[in-house]
């Protein structure tokens, strides 16, 4: 009888908690800007909010590598000219680089899966200016050892509130990964990460023929991950796949399809969980 009046009264609790909007809520129950730490009514506070990524180099519209070009208009870096990946093109938010890098490693391994919406906001913007219209956005899946130890897939937790700003459908279903690779970061060769991640992914459903579909992910670094995953899908009968990406490191080798170039000294994500 007392645990029936126990859980009545939480239930009781439960329902209250979900009458009261949002805004209230936010209001009454204050947290800490996830950048700053200073009190806020969300997770990044006003003044965080309007930093902007300041990298005005620029992006190879198929990649999204930084790179220089000599006038006119740039179609592609040249090693997507070279050798073109799966994938027709790549649109981030911003470099993986302070304050943003904080953000992501906050969203991925301190358990602030609501993070995810910030960056869905900030991503639904530059897809808008680029002009991105997908029928489908899907995330990049996590593996089934990898989402038992963290309880969310980051890339989903982009993805959902991602589809809403942009009025199309988010599905988790379309793409599984089938085994659990070692982190791409951890290998300096390109050949290697390309070798880590083949045969790593496979459809799960059908009726992607024909599709714009978005692949979104959290930080991308070679590339390798986001092309196997787009042939994939275009093997699957995509007919055009558009990555959505929060964030780009440089490239340690500056190309996804070969390994030449120059190594980055710039800051790469923490390398102990993909």
């Amino acid at each position: 009888m007392r645990d029936h009046a126990v859980k009545a009264a939480f239930a009781s609790v439960r329902r209250a908690y979900a009458a009261v909007p949002s805004g209230l809520l936010r209001l009454a129950l204050p947290s800490r800007c996830a950048l700053c730490g200073n009190l806020s009514q969300h997770r990044v506070c006003g003044a965080c909010d309007t930093i902007s990524d300041e990298n005005k180099a620029l992006r190879c519209p198929r990649c999204a590598a930084t790179f220089e070009f000599a006038g006119g208009n740039a179609q592609a870096c040249g090693a997507c000219l070279a050798t073109p990946p799966e994938f027709d093109a790549t649109v981030v938010l911003a470099a993986y680089a302070e304050p943003f890098d904080a953000l992501a490693q906050a969203l991925k391994f301190s358990g602030q899966p609501g993070l995810g919406h910030w960056f869905a906001g900030k991503l639904a913007q530059c897809a808008h200016q680029a002009g991105v219209t997908p029928d489908l956005i899907v995330p990049v899946p996590l593996s089934a050892q990898r989402l038992a130890l963290r309880g969310y897939n980051q890339s989903w937790e982009i993805a959902r509130p991602l589809a809403r700003h942009l009025h199309t459908k988010a599905a988790s279903t379309y793409l599984r990964r089938l085994r659990d690779t070692a982190p791409q970061t951890n290998l300096a060769d390109a050949r290697q990460r390309r070798h880590n991640v083949r045969g790593a992914f496979a459809t799960c459903a059908s009726g992607l023929a024909g599709l714009h579909v978005a692949v979104v992910d959290d930080v991308m670094t070679s590339g390798a991950t986001l092309a196997e995953i787009a042939g994939v899908l275009k093997r699957a009968g995509a007919a055009r796949v558009t990555n959505l990406v929060a964030l780009r490191t440089p490239s340690p080798h500056h190309s996804i399809a070969d390994g030449g170039a120059r190594n980055s000294a710039r800051r790469q994500p923490n390398s102990s969980q993909p």
